[in-house]
């Protein structure tokens, strides 16, 4: 039962309403509630106008839905704003642009019958929650919270029928979060000022994101290379019977360590592992063959999302989470009406509600066979302090295929609907079996191996991709002897580690425990928002020479055991579980926000006194601006090296570095000798195009090869996997539809 606001705030707000002017508000309740009663409705008032859209469309006439467009009230962005003589005590102000909204929600509010708050059902959605109880002066002991897990009819009126009390222990969370970011933002920017450049600035987690990033680069510059051989062997056996086999053994003992051949370390000895093998037959000395079970993935939670959506679609973690909330909100499905496709996509749970797995079983049996169902559901559980309120991330309605709704919706949602589908359905689907096979046979001295991989039944792999290792091997007995065909050595060296990508930064995070589910996608951008971080042509992250510096320097003075190291990932891990803690009535958020504020101010009183930091200088490229005459210099920003003018700001001049892949343009390379070069847009996003620009103006979104199509003499293109002909659509290769 909704609980209507107390007689005396409702008293206090007519007292008020009475006393001014017909305001905007008023106005659009005037509109809101033409035609009929204004006490016979309920108002609900979410963060976002999709979700609105979408509820209207399922609560009816009987209630007047409307949106806060996210947080209606916070900090200043002018100042600190937090009392820290005074508990802590936070300053919260109207946002810039929200009086309209307040004044009509206000105006709405005191007309209504009842209002109910529905923001997201997280630690950020509580507080919105919370904000708007008390600018509309709703009195905490209502029952006024609402919650939704989904936005489909049933869940959306089950919510609004039982509504509940605001969780102020959620609301506690987030602000000793926002308070703890503040402080930690707020004291270090105009420290970093002072010892680095005016502007810059730090944050609480990015700059744990920021060590990371910076700690890999170090470890690949000073990395050096292990040289190794492989050795392989090609034989033959009856019955067509073919083997492909590696060395792994001389006398006896194994010449592999940390899954690579490093023990051969060079040609002299490769060399002499081959003419052993030649020398000698080559004899079977063993086959195995086991059955071995592959579990299927658990359903998505956010984090994993994000990863699939960034290795498998190419979306960014920002994107893939705009796309998800999209899909969340609600989309007008043709024949279907409008309605939310998945569940909610901030959450950290693998938990599936009965219901769900239920219908997702019966569509396994319909769809795909009985033998594809397991006897009973996959149950899964998330490690470590899952919120375990939400359930994963799931479709909201299975039978809802991919290729149903596709008309429907925009190819980026579409994907991602596809992805969270499909990993949804092979989550309750049963094991795939997979035959495992191995080939150990002998040449004199030297042991040889080879390993072989094939599917016995797909299983859940029918839905989603299980990439197996190797290939099918075929049975061989003991004491068989094998024709030699031939053997090959090749030089390798060891690699260093890859520098992370968004989706193994976010993997990372999450494995330390730092950050949740809702700060994931924006860890990144604000690195990249800083020019601490930059993107290279293979997605992956590399710190500028302003990251590195900004982070050597707070490496220097706040990574000691004796302060507060705001760069380890253990210390700030401990932050994100007292947050929990706050959050389950544990601990209370100002003792949190005290003991970490009386380490960290001491740490970084002893900061100042640290020297200046000088920064590197850009590098000067001889030549001189052609606007002003002032020095060109290398400079690097989000999407890498650009070249731009010392005057800046008040010479704006820049211009891209040209990347030349050794192609001739396919208009004027012949003629003229013009060059593909690659290009970077004004939003980072890589082109094609010629070295003569603007005297040709050839253009592609695709890699030119350099080859002309046998078909119709246009020139190929590489996109993906494949090389394909954009004049009459040839393709050589076909891309995966996953990795």
């Amino acid at each position: 039962m909704v609980i209507k606001k107390s007689a005396s705030s409702s008293a206090k707000s007519a007292k008020k309403s009475s006393a001014v002017k017909k305001t905007t508000g008023q106005k659009a309740v005037a509109k809101t509630f033409s035609g009929s009663r204004a006490e016979d409705k309920t108002l609900v008032i979410v963060e976002s106008p999709s979700k609105a859209k979408t509820l209207s469309k399922i609560l009816g006439p009987e209630y007047v839905i409307k949106s806060s467009v996210g947080h209606i009230r916070d900090l200043p962005r002018s100042r600190m704003a937090i009392d820290i003589e005074n508990d802590f005590a936070p300053e919260y102000i109207l946002v810039k642009g929200k009086a309209t909204i307040k004044n009509e929600l206000t105006a709405l509010s005191q007309k209504a019958k009842s209002v109910l708050l529905a923001p997201d059902p997280d630690r950020e959605g509580e507080a919105i929650a919370w904000h708007l109880a008390e600018l509309l002066a709703l009195p905490m002991s209502d029952k006024c919270r609402v919650r939704f897990y989904e936005i489909t009819e049933k869940a959306v009126r089950d919510a609004v029928a039982k509504p509940e009390f605001i969780n102020q222990n959620k609301v506690d969370a987030q602000q000793a979060r926002r308070i703890l970011d503040r402080l930690v933002g707020y004291t270090l920017s105009p420290l970093l000022w002072n010892k680095i450049r005016y502007g810059l600035s730090a944050g609480r987690v990015q700059s744990v994101a920021l060590t990371l990033i910076c700690g890999r680069e170090r470890e690949i510059e000073n990395f050096i290379p292990e040289e190794y051989w492989n050795v392989t062997v090609k034989a033959e056996a009856s019955g067509a019977r073919f083997y492909e086999m590696k060395v792994d053994k001389l006398d006896g003992k194994s010449l592999w360590k940390n899954s690579l051949p490093l023990l051969i370390k060079d040609a002299s000895l490769a060399e002499s592992i081959l003419e052993e093998i030649r020398a000698n037959d080559i004899v079977v000395s063993e086959f195995r063959l086991r059955e071995s079970q592959r579990k299927p993935q658990p359903p998505f939670k956010t984090s994993s999302m994000q990863q699939e959506a960034a290795r498998r679609l190419s979306l960014s973690p920002r994107r893939a989470m705009r796309v998800a909330q999209e899909l969340y909100e609600g989309i007008d499905i043709a024949g279907h009406g409008h309605a939310g496709l998945i569940t909610y996509m901030r959450t950290d749970s693998l938990r599936i509600a009965a219901e769900a797995i239920e219908s997702c079983r019966a569509l396994v049996a319909s769809n795909y066979g009985k033998n594809y169902l397991p006897k009973q559901p996959n149950v899964y559980a998330a490690a470590g302090r899952s919120q375990d309120a939400h359930e994963a991330i799931r479709p909201t309605d299975v039978m809802l295929t991919p290729e149903l709704v596709k008309n429907s919706l925009t190819p980026e949602q579409f994907k991602l609907y596809d992805l969270v589908w499909r990993r949804f359905v092979a989550s309750q689907m049963s094991n795939a079996v997979v035959a495992n096979s191995t080939l150990i046979a002998g040449a004199g001295r030297v042991g040889l191996r080879q390993l072989g991989e094939s599917m016995i039944f797909d299983g859940w792999s029918g839905v989603w991709p299980l990439d197996l290792k190797g290939e099918r091997l075929e049975p061989a007995k003991e004491g068989e002897k094998l024709a030699f065909m031939s053997a090959n050595k090749e030089q390798r060296f060891t690699r260093p580690p890859a520098r992370y990508s968004e989706a193994t930064l976010i993997k990372t995070l999450e494995e330390e425990g730092v950050g949740r589910p809702s700060t994931y996608a924006s860890i990144v951008e604000t690195l990249y928002n800083r020019d601490y971080v930059e993107q290279n042509d293979d997605k992956r992250l590399a710190p500028t020479s302003l990251g590195i510096t900004v982070d050597d320097f707070l490496k220097a003075h706040f990574d000691r055991e004796d302060v507060s190291s705001i760069v380890d990932t253990g210390f700030t891990a401990q932050m994100e579980k007292e947050l929990d803690e706050i959050e389950e009535d544990k601990r209370k958020w100002l003792d949190v926000v005290k003991e970490f504020w009386k380490d960290f101010s001491q740490t970084v009183d002893s900061a100042k006194d640290a020297k200046k930091v000088p920064l590197p200088e850009p590098e000067p490229i001889g030549e001189n601006c052609p606007e002003c005459g002032s020095p060109l210099v290398k400079k690097r920003g989000r999407f890498g090296e650009f070249i731009a003018c010392v005057g800046y700001p008040g010479c704006k001049y820049t211009r891209a570095i040209l990347s030349v892949i050794g192609v001739k343009c396919p208009e004027c390379g012949e003629a003229k000798g013009g060059e593909i070069v690659k290009r970077r847009s004004k939003k980072g996003k890589n082109f094609f195009g010629c070295s003569r620009y603007p005297d040709c103006d050839y253009v592609s979104w695709n890699q030119p090869t350099g080859e002309k199509c046998s078909d119709c003499g246009v020139s190929l293109v590489k996109k993906g996997q494949a090389v394909l002909c954009p004049g009459c659509g040839y393709k050589r290769q076909e891309e995966a539809a996953y990795e």
